[in-house]
């Protein structure tokens, strides 16, 4: 009863009664060494705690019950704990090991399986999809990334499931947007918060609404950007869904930097580093500071110091994850920075390194970026 109850309270983001029916089953199966239900108990934990942004802990319960799925050679436990998994390694920023672990789950689902919820409250088959799809588009893969995320969207639409068909065009979103080609998100974004509302997807509107508001204001529709991101950062807090909050607050500071709200721009990204370090969420954390070095290049004075430092500290982050599309604009920013500080040697350094990437993976929109900057250097 308690397990069914689950899935209802998930849905309804109640996360603190899901802990207690939780704590409650774990109690009841331990005395009498029930591994079946012990697993689904630890496997429930690790997708509740990564929503609440103890992504770290989440592992912790996920690889207890990939244990008890292992040793009970139990299909259904492995499926769900997988995909719990992959998505808390993703949190964490470690994109390659959330890519081959979400991958293993795309692969095992086939056939009639693409439609089985293993327990679930959405299609693993279509949920695993799209989370694959933005790891592989924050590692540069977009060509699979955007082959995978047209796939869920196709299952979606076949058998009409809402909440996939949500995350599917969510993920393939997030391609547009890390190849900077924002208008091409709009439309897949705006459909999702349609069915967001229409379907009552409380646990997908704020990140659904964050995403369109910054493609708004990349497309310069500022006026309509900033109160949907003001009411993802709002829902999210109230849910007490934290797992995308360092992302939410970086979306709304840098829509804030292009409307000249310079204070409220600086202030909601150090609290996106802040709330990052917080929950060793290492991939935001870099896209933060990459945005914190264009917030110090663009003060009345440039800070060059400091902006050179986050874009550096950025950088690092970005090698050591393989964020291949990040690690480009690290090196764009670097070259601009330096260029404007008349430091050519390195800053054709910077700007081939960026150029090379950007190439490499048909990010066209930066591709001409870092071309202007390089016919800017003296």
């Amino acid at each position: 009863i308690r397990f069914e109850l689950r899935n209802p309270l998930h849905l309804l983001a109640e996360f603190g009664r899901l802990f207690d029916h939780l704590r409650e089953a774990q109690a009841l199966a331990e005395p009498i060494d029930d591994q079946w239900r012990l697993g689904w108990v630890f496997s429930y934990l690790t997708q509740s705690l990564r929503l609440t942004g103890n992504a770290d802990q989440a592992i912790q319960w996920g690889q207890r019950a990939a244990d008890i799925a292992e040793q009970r050679q139990d299909f259904a436990l492995q499926v769900a704990t997988e995909f719990h998994l992959g998505s808390a390694y993703e949190d964490l920023g470690d994109y390659r090991r959330a890519s081959a672990t979400l991958r293993k789950v795309v692969e095992r689902l086939h056939g009639d399986r693409l439609y089985e919820r293993f327990g679930l409250s959405g299609l693993p088959s279509l949920v695993a999809r799209a989370h694959l799809v933005c790891c592989l588009a924050e590692l540069g893969a977009f060509t699979e990334a955007f082959d995978r995320g047209q796939e869920g969207i196709r299952i979606a639409e076949e058998v009409y499931d809402p909440h996939g068909l949500v995350n599917a065009q969510f993920g393939v979103a997030m391609v547009f947007i890390l190849k900077g080609e924002f208008s091409q998100a709009v439309p897949l974004l705006e459909r999702g918060l349609g069915l967001c509302r229409s379907s009552n997807l409380l646990l997908m509107f704020p990140r659904v609404a964050a995403a369109l508001g910054f493609v708004y204001a990349q497309s310069g529709r500022l006026a309509e950007a900033v109160p949907l991101l003001e009411q993802a950062v709002e829902q999210a807090t109230s849910l007490r869904l934290t797992n995308m909050h360092s992302t939410f607050l970086a979306w709304l500071g840098e829509t804030c930097l292009m409307s000249g709200r310079m204070d409220d721009a600086t202030r909601l990204t150090e609290r996106a580093v802040e709330c990052s370090r917080d929950q060793k969420e290492r991939g935001h954390e870099a896209h933060a500071l990459r945005l914190l070095g264009d917030l110090a290049a663009r003060g009345e004075p440039p800070d060059v110091a400091r902006s050179e430092d986050c874009y550096r500290w950025a950088l690092a982050l970005a090698d050591e994850l393989g964020m291949r599309p990040l690690l480009g604009r690290c090196h764009l920013a670097l070259g601009g920075l330096h260029r404007r500080a008349g430091r050519r040697p390195s800053a054709e350094e910077h700007l081939a390194l960026a150029l090379g990437l950007f190439r490499e993976m048909d990010m066209r929109v930066w591709l001409e970026q870092a071309e202007g900057e390089r016919r800017q250097l003296p």
